[in-house]
């Protein structure tokens, strides 16, 4: 079987393996490698040269989900597909376009500090500002799979890979038709369909989806539109293919209430917001080679473009001018890795990975304060560019076959410029310097199932936007922060029925800052040195045939050690908006030959608003979804998805500075659905 279709039949549920994605009760993973470190929620096998060069030489706690939980979501976002991994902090604005983030690690997802380094088939797909706008471009029928990579010891990335990473991997390869329509609550009705063909060595696969929502408060419609087409040539020995990708959504803001009228009418939206909403323009095309130069060499290359235009009005309540915010940015970027599999007669396994990588930002951001949408003035209108390159090279050492020492250095360097035509003046990025990052991993399996593991790394963080940039009132060089982190634990497997993992980890920064989300110019304020510490417990476990359970507890803590001078005050404080408690687990049964009912749920402890730590703590939910499925023909599945089962009342809350402000989260809501594939 070629390389790309073996890739492509390893996520199952994936096209390609039509028997495979037809079945109610998937079979059991196959056992994992003595010193993996990771965990998979649903079916997927990480196999095939297509992921040689995924998280599967990393020795820090990673996690999968399958894609045969993903592409059977409801969601109106796609980063709302994290609820389903363990230790993933949900940010849910639910503002339109503006809808929310995941974070981990302690780290929250606020927009002013983005610590996870987002890529879609390992292309880079972060903004400038480490946002993850990008992640809408793939809706859940596409997905094959999703890895999370956490902490400070992953060298293959530099920028925005402050606590870890995301790769989520769309379907290559394979002939088949898969196509799921929806709908529910809300006016919500959903179309996708991905189909492949491959022959020859070459293979085509498309996608194209719809999703439009009236939303379950006033004002909150979205009207979405994804295409993608990836098309692979198998050489043999060389793999070359392309991808792109486009999403178009056009959606209402209902902004925020107080804390009187979220109690009284949850659905409501004030006409101040009326005129609240936007559009973005999402594109995303790449190259892919991947190459065995000989038996112990392969080399995998990647160029990229992406843009993003995003053109937003907003205003956030009635003591603020509504605001047109426009983003443009466009993207170039290259990647290489090489990796050599030298035989040596004293070790049981060598590979040496040499890499690097070079992002070049043109970008334009703009705000005008505005009136029902009429300009009053401007108030930003920044033209900047931004490169950042990187390389390091990584050593994975088996000196026996139950122990893999991994050491890795990594450097970064930053250059680019800001241009200001309000004031006719161009600034200069800060002087970076070379930014250093060693790390070095270690795990050992001292008997079967049984592997523990420990790592250190350093990540590092520069100002986003104009934080990057030697703006006045500052006038003298900025150091990177750096973030500093370790990683304890051990994972136990027995057999193909369970599986756990507890780890312990602890990172600190310094000089750490973040941005003010409304200021006009785009400044950041300096946080000061912080620590964040916590324990991660996960076990997933298939007591007998046709049930399978999981469950994931986190504890966070996430503290300023050292403030700025000038809020000394803030020391030891909470960082805000991170709950120090993370939960999540389900159940999948088969209860009878064509059924499936499925109940999982998440939740979190409540966090500080501010890091003043002065205005209450909110957010805590917990909230549960169920999905009954029945195997109509072995083609055709019919399903039901209760989102919110317990009607939980919980909201996103922030201090702007004079008032709380809410945005309550969707209540109870029933969809259904019905899948073909072919």
């Amino acid at each position: 079987m070629h390389l790309l279709q073996t890739a492509a039949c390893a996520a199952l549920v994936v096209a390609g393996c039509p028997a495979a994605a037809q079945s109610v009760n998937p079979p059991p993973p196959p056992p994992q490698r003595g010193s993996d470190t990771s965990l998979t929620v649903g079916e997927v096998v990480v196999t095939g040269n297509r992921l040689a060069r995924s998280a599967g030489e990393v020795v820090t706690s990673v996690d999968v989900l399958g894609g045969d939980l993903a592409q059977r979501q409801s969601v109106d976002n796609s980063w709302e597909l994290f609820a389903r991994l363990p230790g993933v902090t949900l940010t849910d604005f639910s503002q339109g376009n503006t809808s929310g983030r995941f974070s981990v690690r302690g780290f929250n997802g606020e927009g002013e500090i983005n610590a996870v380094k987002l890529l879609i088939d390992g292309i880079p797909s972060n903004a400038n500002d480490g946002g993850m706008v990008f992640i809408d471009a793939v809706m859940p029928l596409d997905i094959a799979a999703v890895e999370l990579v956490r902490g400070t010891s992953d060298p293959r990335y530099g920028l925005h890979n402050i606590a870890g990473n995301a790769n989520i991997l769309t379907r290559i390869g394979g002939t088949y038709l898969d196509a799921r329509v929806l709908a529910g609550a809300f006016g919500t009705y959903e179309g996708q369909v991905s189909a492949g063909y491959e022959r020859g060595g070459f293979s085509q696969n498309y996608f194209v989806g719809i999703r439009n929502t009236d939303g379950f408060r006033d004002h909150s419609d979205l009207r979405r539109r994804n295409l993608a087409g990836k098309w692979f040539y198998d050489f043999g020995s060389a793999q070359l293919g392309a991808i792109a990708r486009y999403a178009t959504s056009r959606a209402q803001e209902p902004g925020y209430l107080t804390a009187a009228d979220n109690a009284a009418d949850r659905s409501a939206s004030y006409a101040i917001s009326e005129t609240d909403g936007g559009k973005r323009r999402l594109g995303q095309y790449s190259l892919h080679l991947d190459a065995e130069v000989a038996p112990e060499l392969t080399v995998g290359a990647k160029g990229y473009v992406t843009t993003q235009y995003d053109d937003r009005y907003v205003r956030f309540s009635a003591g603020v001018a509504q605001q047109r915010r426009l983003t443009d940015e466009t993207q170039v970027g290259a990647l290489l890795a090489v990796q050599y599999r030298p035989r040596v007669s004293f070790l049981h396994r060598l590979l040496i990975e040499a890499g690097g990588d070079v992002q070049v930002q043109d970008n334009q951001s703009r705000r005008w304060l505005t009136e029902r949408r009429a300009t009053i003035r401007q108030t930003r209108d920044q033209a900047f560019d931004l490169t950042v390159y990187g390389g390091y090279l990584q050593a994975v050492v088996e000196p026996t076959a139950w122990l893999k020492i991994t050491p890795a250095w990594r450097v970064d360097r930053v250059s680019g410029d800001l241009n200001d035509p309000l004031n006719g003046a161009r600034y200069a990025v800060n002087d970076y310097g070379t930014i250093s990052q060693p790390k070095l991993s270690v795990a050992a399996t001292p008997i079967a199932g049984l592997t523990a593991y420990a790592n250190y790394g350093r990540t590092f963080q520069i100002g986003a936007g104009s934080g990057a940039y030697k703006v006045p009132p500052r006038t003298t060089e900025l150091a990177p922060s750096i973030n500093t982190g370790w990683e304890a634990g051990v994972k136990y497997t027995r057999g193909n029925w369970l599986e756990g993992r507890i780890a312990l980890w602890r990172q600190t920064a310094t000089g750490e800052i973040k941005r003010r989300l409304n200021d006009p110019s785009g400044d950041f304020d300096n946080l000061g040195e912080t620590r964040r510490q916590g324990v991660d417990v996960q076990i997933n476990a298939r007591p007998m045939d046709g049930v399978s359970l999981w469950g994931a507890y986190s504890y966070q803590h996430a503290r300023i050690t050292t403030p700025d001078p000038s809020t000394p005050a803030q020391a030891g404080n909470r960082i805000d908006h991170v709950p120090q408690n993370l939960f999540s687990g389900g159940i999948d049964v088969v209860p009878a030959e064509r059924w499936r009912v499925s109940l999982w749920g998440n939740g979190q402890s409540a966090y500080e608003l501010t890091t003043a730590n002065d205005r209450g703590r909110f957010g805590d939910y917990v909230v549960v979804t169920g999905e009954l499925a029945f195997e109509l023909a072995p083609a055709i599945e019919l399903s039901a998805q209760l989102k919110n089962i317990g009607n939980a009342r919980y909201e996103y809350v922030w201090w702007d500075g004079s008032e709380l402000l809410h945005a309550p989260a969707d209540p109870r809501a029933v969809y259904g659905a019905v899948r073909v594939r072919l």
